[in-house]
């Protein structure tokens, strides 16, 4: 199974196009210690020939022209990618939607919710439906993601993405940020006889989580945030990890904590938020983080299973 990184970081990217947080000033002064990250996606395939997608970041056009075995061959018109399945409707995860409009089939995965949410706004029209195919999964299915990987969806704690949030609230009076349905999902990949996850967002590790990730050749989970409250001691926010469904890496609570001591091939972090210092390399975070275990995940970044 080979599997790219097409963007690393959280919403914005890094650095975010109007942050001077302390670690956004390191790459504004193009500081070596950092490196510049796109939004969050992955590419998967059993051959290296047929090609899937992991969410769709706004910047899919750069990350794909950056990956030689994305790019078209044969024909006027062809690309190697064959479907792309969403984990939410977060802006970073469905914009670049809006650029694979030229003509070219593909199969759209996503839950019901989601496709609810992209047919209510008429901009995903361009993705005619007689070219691209969408496709519902329903929470605990396995289907055939792209020719030899099999991908089983599942719920993972989270929020609704921030521009439903208004709606949300006015329809139930309350934000839940760690709700399991088919807003927030995980996907276990496998082909080839491994098996890797991709959990881009997780509010809060659950004992049913912790199990499935158990045993997994490679797991790429959410590192938004190294503390909770890492955006207001930044300056740049108000909001906490557990206000944008979020768990840190770090602490009691965190993720490599929740984590700690499982059979688990490579873990790396994906989604990072422009504000977290395991961006700097050598950082103290950096530090305490591979020592437990983690990779940082940087755009480009190529697995093999």
């Amino acid at each position: 199974m080979h599997l790219t990184v097409l963007g690393s970081a959280a919403g914005g990217g890094f650095p975010q196009w109007n942050c001077r947080c302390p670690v956004c000033t390191l790459a504004w002064d193009g500081d070596p210690r950092v490196r510049r990250r796109t939004q969050s996606s992955l590419a998967v395939s059993a051959d290296g020939e047929r090609w899937a997608l992991v969410n769709c970041a706004p910047e899919i056009v750069t990350q794909i022209q950056a990956v030689p075995a994305l790019h078209p061959r044969g024909g006027r018109r062809h690309s190697p990618v064959a479907s792309v399945l969403l984990t939410n409707g977060d802006i970073d995860h469905v914009a670049g939607l809006l650029s694979l409009r030229e003509a070219q089939p593909f199969t759209l995965f996503a839950t019901p919710a989601i496709h609810r949410v992209l047919r209510a706004s008429s901009a995903f029209d361009v993705l005619a439906e007689d070219v691209v195919a969408r496709r519902d999964v329903e929470l605990g299915a396995s289907f055939e993601l792209v020719e030899g990987v099999t991908a089983t969806i599942f719920p993972v704690p989270g929020k609704i993405a921030l521009y439903l949030e208004k709606t949300e609230e006015a329809q139930t009076g309350a934000l839940v940020t760690d709700i399991e349905g088919e807003q927030t999902i995980g996907v276990e990949i496998e082909a080839g006889g491994r098996r890797a996850l991709y959990i881009p967002g997780c509010a809060t590790m659950t004992n049913a989580l912790r199990d499935r990730l158990a045993g997994a050749d490679a797991v790429f989970f959410d590192g938004t945030l190294w503390r909770d409250d890492e955006m207001v001691q930044a300056g740049v926010g108000t909001k906490t990890g557990k206000r944008m469904g979020h768990m840190s890496m770090s602490g009691d609570e965190g993720s490599m904590a929740a984590l700690a001591g499982l059979d688990i091939g490579r873990r790396i972090y994906v989604h990072i938020n422009n504000t977290n210092p395991v961006l700097i390399d050598g950082s103290p975070e950096r530090v305490t983080a591979n020592r437990a275990g983690w990779e940082i995940a940087e755009d480009g970044m190529e697995i093999v299973l």
